[in-house]
């Protein structure tokens, strides 16, 4: 395959770390992070294809395609309606917060195998929604995402920023997560953990909600304080539970009781992470205007196909 650009960042050569941002535990010494593209406007999402190539979101309106086979990468979808977060759920579909600011949706939608696009939700109580960033999907084939507003002019008819429940018969509800300008979401690999970023005015934190077997909230909880630090941005887990979380300063890696284990530093503010390659131990990095990848000693956990 074509050496596509790379920019190094040698773990080995850092000091000064506190002792829950040593990279040696979740990458071996001498991995880098390495450049793969980085001619977006601002990147987001990331998904993991069944043919092993990654979609991730340029916020400046397209979904681009990344082929790892032969290091190109090429637009998968222009105009995206404002593309954020997105994911494939356990029937191979496309799942997608699109977000608002000028031609946005305002809408999860869902791209089926055919390639053809539907509305799975775009209301709740019969308004629209703000501006949906980030989703995640369980087992069960429930799609749970989150609604902040952080641009666009739309006028808001919700007067909350909340974070809701798709059911796979189409009916949405809101889930009581505490969180005032909820980001990024993912599910734990057992479906008991919903763990939602919260970077509101008061706050910015990592908050985990139990999730019954019917995908309802309860016992919302601080897992990590992020005190004056920049909050979580997009989110991923491992097969044994660790959340994996981009933030303005790299990649930070949380155990599940929220203990600190690691960061990963990247040449741009890290926006979202997702695991991939055969063994699901690329970590696929959406930071700045590009698009990065390193190996790591972690398994990224996604929802088996049906």
């Amino acid at each position: 395959m074509p050496a596509p650009a790379m920019l190094l960042v040698l773990l080995t050569s850092l000091g000064g770390l506190r002792g829950g941002d040593d990279p040696s535990r979740v990458v071996d010494p001498l991995e880098a992070v390495e450049k793969l593209w980085g001619e977006g406007t601002f990147t987001e999402g990331g998904a993991t294809a069944a043919d092993g190539s990654i979609l991730f979101s340029d916020i400046g309106d397209r979904v681009m395609r990344f082929n790892p086979s032969t290091g190109e990468t090429t637009v998968f979808r222009e105009p995206s309606h404002r593309a954020n977060g997105m994911i494939f759920d356990g029937k191979g579909r496309l799942i997608v917060a699109e977000g608002a600011n000028t031609g946005g949706g305002r809408r999860i939608s869902v791209t089926d195998h055919d390639g053809k696009l539907h509305t799975l939700a775009d209301r709740f109580d019969g308004k629209r929604f703000n501006s949906p960033n980030d989703v995640a999907v369980d087992g069960k084939g429930r799609v749970y995402f989150s609604d902040p507003r952080y641009v666009g002019d739309e006028p808001r008819e919700l007067d909350f920023e909340g974070v809701f429940r798709v059911d796979p018969d189409g009916r949405v509800s809101r889930l009581e997560t505490t969180a005032t300008k909820p980001n990024g979401l993912v599910v734990s690999p057992d479906g008991r953990t919903l763990y939602v970023a919260d970077n509101g005015r008061e706050r910015r934190a990592l908050l985990a909600v139990d999730l019954d077997d019917d995908g309802n909230a309860s016992n919302p909880r601080v897992l990590v304080d992020l005190g004056k630090e920049g909050g979580i941005d997009g989110m991923t887990v491992t097969i044994d539970g660790r959340i994996v979380a981009a933030t303005s300063k790299g990649v930070v890696v949380f155990a599940p009781d929220g203990k600190r284990l690691a960061l990963i530093p990247t040449p741009e503010p890290a926006a979202n992470v997702e695991f991939g390659g055969d063994d699901s131990r690329l970590l696929y990095i959406m930071a700045g205007k590009g698009l990065y990848r390193i190996n790591t000693n972690m398994t990224g956990y996604r929802v088996a196909e049906e």
